[in-house]
C-alpha cells in the first residue's frame, strides 16, 4: 500500500472522528454547561468514535497495525469501558434522577433506553472477555458479536435521538461510518460462519 493511501486512511480516520468532537466544542450549548456535563458529554462523543476504529481494527482495515490489531483492539475496548465510565459517572453527578430513571427504563426521553442497553452490552464483553478461553472461540465469537450488534446499533441510535452540542451533519456522518464499519467487518470476516477463524 502505497504511503499516499496510507494517509489518506489515516486523515479521513482522523477526521471522522475529531470533525464531531470539534463542532461539539464550539457548540453555543456549552455556554450553560458545567465542567462536568461537558467532561460527560465529550466522553460520550470519544466512545462513539472508538466504537468506529474497533471494527476497522480487527478487520485489518488501518495499515501499519495488523501485527498489533488484537492488541490494539483490546486496548481501545478498554479505552471503551472508560469513556462510559466517564460519560455515565458525569451524567449522574450532575443529574442523578435523570440517570435513576434512565437505568430503571422510565425515563421519558426517547435516547435513553438505547444508550443503557448499550452501555450494558459493553460491560459484558468487557466482563466475559476475561473467561474467553473458557469459554471456546466459537461460543466466544458469538457472543461477542452479538453484543457488539447490541453496542453498535443501540449506541447510534442513542446518539442520534439526542439533541444536544454535537452537530448534526457531522454526527450522523460518524454514526453512519460506525454502522458501514460494522457490517463490513462481519461481511468480510463471516461472523457467523460455522468455522470461526481466530478473532
Amino acid at each position: 500500500m502505497g504511503l499516499a493511501r496510507v494517509a489518506l486512511i489515516w486523515a479521513l480516520l482522523a477526521a471522522s472522528i475529531f470533525v464531531p468532537i470539534a463542532a461539539a466544542a464550539a457548540s453555543p450549548l456549552l455556554e450553560w454547561r458545567g465542567p462536568v456535563y461537558i467532561l460527560a458529554g465529550f466522553a460520550g462523543i470519544i466512545a462513539l468514535g472508538l466504537l468506529l476504529v474497533q471494527p476497522l481494527l480487527i478487520g485489518g482495515y488501518l495499515p501499519g497495525l495488523s501485527a498489533y490489531r488484537r492488541r490494539a483492539h483490546r486496548w481501545i475496548g478498554g479505552a471503551l469501558v472508560v469513556a462510559v465510565v466517564v460519560h455515565v459517572g458525569g451524567l449522574w453527578i450532575t443529574s442523578p434522577p435523570d440517570m435513576i430513571d434512565a437505568l430503571l427504563f422510565t425515563s421519558p426521553t426517547p435516547f435513553s433506553p438505547f444508550g443503557v442497553v448499550a452501555m450494558w452490552a459493553i460491560f459484558a464483553v468487557a466482563l466475559l472477555a476475561a473467561f474467553r478461553r473458557r469459554m471456546g472461540l466459537r461460543t466466544w465469537r458469538i457472543v461477542h458479536m452479538s453484543l457488539a450488534v447490541v453496542i453498535v446499533v443501540g449506541s447510534v441510535i442513542h446518539g442520534i435521538l439526542i439533541e444536544g452540542t454535537m452537530e448534526t451533519i457531522s454526527k450522523a456522518a460518524l454514526c453512519a461510518l460506525v454502522l458501514a464499519a460494522a457490517v463490513k467487518v462481519m461481511v468480510d470476516l463471516r461472523v457467523w460462519r460455522r468455522r470461526a477463524t481466530p478473532h
